[in-house]
């Protein structure tokens, strides 16, 4: 098991529809590894960000530090990947409290170490997320900005896209109004 913190770039874009984005993907020949239906519970944190993340194919307690910002960024990622358990989210439930729940379902592909997700966020809309992950710490952060902003210029996306926010906060931000 690897201690060190997974370093990875990632951007995230809003598009009307997948379906056009998952084709162009598919001509690279991608691996698939399938549609999940993930429920992410986020946990109050005095430092970054805690989510709880429950699928049929991911389930992991991820702990990341992310600057929102407005184009490709790196992210911190601590992950412990475990076996579905109700235990574990009532004991954050009591200890941290809820800060917000993000409801979605994720087709998920990957190229080589890059993972492709292609989401329909409740509440929220439709979304791509590219992450070029490195759990090796071996590759430098200007490699893996490279093979992102790539893969931004792949799909002919427009700066206007991108999501600066995560989900939580886009979903905090609905909250919040009412």
């Amino acid at each position: 098991m690897n201690n060190n913190p997974i370093k990875n770039f990632e951007f995230k874009a809003k598009v009307n529809s997948l379906k056009p984005y998952e084709t162009l993907l598919k001509r690279e020949n991608p691996r698939f590894i399938g549609e999940d239906h993930q429920i992410d519970t986020y946990f109050n944190t005095d430092r970054g960000r805690l989510k709880l993340r429950e699928g049929k194919i991911e389930n992991a307690l991820i702990e990341y530090y992310r600057k929102n910002k407005n184009e490709s960024k790196t992210s911190d990622i601590n992950l412990y990947k475990h076996e579905p358990d109700s235990g574990l989210k009532k004991i954050l439930k009591n200890q941290f409290g809820v800060k917000t729940v993000v409801d979605k379902k994720r087709k998920i592909y990957f190229i080589n170490h890059i993972k492709f997700h292609f989401d329909v966020v409740k509440n929220l809309g439709t979304f791509i997320e590219v992450e070029v992950i490195d759990e090796t710490g071996k590759e430098s952060l200007e490699k893996l900005k490279a093979q992102c902003d790539n893969y931004f210029d792949f799909f002919h996306l427009e700066k206007s896209q991108l999501q600066a926010k995560s989900y939580s906060d886009m979903m905090l931000e609905i909250e919040n109004k009412f």
